[in-house]
């Protein structure tokens, strides 16, 4: 086996988890549109600067196929499994919200006619899931092809931006569950179990 065959192995699998994340968004099946009660357009920068962050761990690259650290080869072995774990599990993850959200999903902050609190499948682990798919995706993108200094900033780009999202969103969801919503991220976390 070649030294560039296991971070080539890796690479591939990373893009191929891209493109499914484009079909979930892209090609998939939508559900018949909802008749829209309120959207908040400051989620917008959240999205540009989540974008910044896929477009930064994608241009600040290191060495094609090496590793992002010196590495001992079991090490690699394991890194490269993580990578290609996280990548796959990520993209499944998102599929999981976006499936569970069904007509409530949108790209911006909304609330359409009749819309239900969801708390069930992927939001019963995190309030956030597909943020949380995206954040396993950069962070895939990153191990797989981004230098270390790369992947740090975009990791900080994408948390700015999803903390904007999230403010953005759950104002709206506050503002028309009340207590009930309180009450569901009291016992949920926004987007990492246990951190935020």
């Amino acid at each position: 086996m070649s030294p560039e065959f296991l971070p080539a192995l890796v690479l591939a699998m990373v893009v191929a988890s891209w493109f499914a994340f484009g079909i979930l968004f892209f090609a998939r099946k939508k559900p018949s549109r909802a008749p829209e009660s309120k959207r908040d357009r400051a989620s917008i920068l959240g999205i540009v600067l989540q974008g910044a962050s896929f477009g930064i761990v994608w241009s600040v690259r290191r060495h094609a196929f090496s590793a992002i650290a010196p590495l001992s080869k079991p090490l690699e072995i394991a890194l490269a499994v993580f990578t290609i774990l996280v990548g796959i599990g990520s993209v499944w993850f998102v599929s999981l919200a976006i499936r569970t959200l069904g007509k409530e999903w949108s790209l911006t902050a909304r609330l359409i006619e009749g819309h239900k609190l969801i708390t069930e499948g992927p939001y019963r682990l995190v309030r956030n899931p597909i943020y949380t798919g995206m954040c396993g995706l950069l962070l895939a993108t990153g191990l797989a092809v981004s230098h270390w200094v790369g992947l740090l900033i975009a990791i900080v780009v994408y948390a700015l931006g999803t903390v904007v999202r999230v403010q953005s969103e759950e104002k709206l969801l506050r503002g028309a569950f009340g207590a009930e919503f309180d009450s569901y991220a009291r016992r949920v976390a926004a987007v990492i179990p246990f951190l935020f």
